[in-house]
């Protein structure tokens, strides 16, 4: 059985494209969007009987012609997806990761150079960066999932840095913190899968 809306949809992109029209002309005419258009022409909806009557009359063609194959046409990927695909998420996140331990080795080796002193602390004090930087990239990108995880490192790696700042004097109760961050995380995932 043919697909009504494929047959449809390559039959309005053959009639556009042999009359010259953008989607946006062709969308002017029918007093709609390109962004109609286009779904049209990716069969993902179908323009109701009157836009179909409009078209006939537009291209010159009955509406028995819109609703018969002609030419074999497949819809073309979505731009939105295709767009997408170009985009190498894993090596986006790499750079940026690279970039802040980068930094953290040019102050580093600034420090070294200006004030003679090997300035540790300053990875330290990088790895809280990376790692909210990694929480906002998986927000962005994975919507969030292990985000309570990504969250707790992060807290982790401040406590740390705080450790370490204060090492002189040995602040060891500071880890305590990690024990009732641990059980807030833990109850904000329970509350996150009851809503979904």
């Amino acid at each position: 059985m043919v697909d009504l809306k494929l047959v449809i949809a390559s039959n309005i992109i053959k009639l556009r494209t042999d009359a010259g029209m953008t989607q946006s002309e062709l969308g002017a005419k029918l007093n709609y969007s390109d962004k109609s258009i286009s779904k049209w022409e990716r069969a993902e909806s179908l323009p109701d009987a009157n836009v179909l009557k409009q078209m006939g009359e537009i291209f010159g063609v009955s509406m028995d012609y819109l609703f018969n194959t002609h030419d074999d046409w497949t819809p073309d990927p979505e731009p939105e997806a295709f767009e997408k695909s170009k985009v190498n998420h894993k090596a986006v996140e790499a750079v940026a990761l690279c970039g802040v331990a980068t930094f953290a080795l040019f102050l580093f080796i600034l420090f070294w150079i200006i004030l003679d002193k090997l300035v540790w602390i300053v990875f330290f004090a990088a790895l809280p960066v990376a790692i909210l930087t990694h929480l906002v990239l998986n927000s962005v990108w994975n919507k969030g999932k292990r985000n309570i995880l990504i969250v707790g490192a992060f807290i982790f790696s401040l406590l740390l840095l705080i450790y370490v700042a204060l090492i002189r004097i040995n602040p060891w109760q500071i880890f305590l913190l990690m024990l009732p961050t641990a059980a807030i995380l833990f109850f904000v995932s329970k509350i996150r899968k009851k809503r979904q």
